[in-house]
């Protein structure tokens, strides 16, 4: 089977229902409507970081998005954006490793989160005047480690001596 290609009038509507499908869980139907517009506009690049947060929306089922995800990211002409995106990749796959709840996940969400902050840190420094994106997204990802930290830290106990 061939696949379709749409029309370029059709692309505005076309990103409109990715977000739509975004919105509403159905991910992979987002990533497909992304492929599509880039079939007829390789470089599009509102298309490019729908694309990456499509793939990585699906983290939980798919660590091979990681890589596709990250794939992405060289063809975003804006450095900002390469590095903002990064991070998005980085602390939402930390995220997937926080749910999972199974042994040794809670380390390993916490490098991914703290990659996500070294990347949100670079963007920081070259966002455009007004934009706190980076800024706001490093907070969540300090909120989210200090929670995880204090949820996760061991109970203490002090040995009672009978004297």
């Amino acid at each position: 089977m061939q696949l379709k290609p749409i029309s370029p009038a059709a692309i505005p509507s076309a990103l409109q229902k990715a977000e739509r499908y975004r919105l509403l869980n159905d991910s992979s139907a987002a990533e497909s409507i992304c492929l599509d517009v880039l079939e007829l506009e390789p470089d599009h690049q509102p298309a490019l970081v729908m694309l990456v947060l499509a793939i990585s929306d699906q983290f939980d089922s798919d660590p091979e998005g990681v890589r596709r995800a990250r794939a992405v990211l060289p063809r975003l002409k804006d450095e900002y954006k390469r590095h903002y995106y990064a991070g998005i990749i980085c602390e939402r796959r930390g995220k997937a490793h926080l749910r999972r709840a199974s042994m040794g996940a809670e380390d390993v969400a916490s490098e991914w989160l703290h990659d996500a902050m070294a990347e949100y840190e670079k963007a920081e420094a070259m966002r455009p005047a007004g934009n706190d994106e980076a800024i706001l997204r490093w907070n969540t990802c300090v909120r989210l480690l200090q929670r995880h930290e204090h949820e996760s830290a061991p109970a203490r106990y002090e040995a009672v001596l009978d004297d």
